[in-house]
């Protein structure tokens, strides 16, 4: 079973690109790093105060894959930088 979510969210802090890149890199090398998930941003490259995270994992059942996504996007939710706005769940 592959479980991909697309979260779109808002950044409050940056004034720059730069600043978002930096707020970005933290944000999805912890959640490769903790919760073993593909993650990416993958839309809004260009816009200080907005991004797409798409996260995806792979598990042999759905109930496995479904409680990683879902520790991952209460991370994000933890995380005071960023504040999710739309979240999309596929299943593959």
């Amino acid at each position: 079973m592959i479980g991909f979510i697309r979260c779109e969210l808002f950044i409050g802090e940056p004034q720059s690109l730069k600043e978002k890149r930096s707020i970005m890199k933290r944000l999805t090398v912890t959640l490769r790093q903790r919760y073993n998930v593909s993650v990416a941003e993958t839309a809004y490259q260009d816009l200080w105060q907005r991004a797409e995270l798409s996260l995806c994992v792979v598990s042999s059942h759905k109930k496995g894959a479904e409680a990683v996504l879902t520790r991952a996007l209460a991370h994000i939710d933890s995380e005071t930088a960023v504040e999710r706005t739309v979240t999309n769940w596929e299943w593959l």
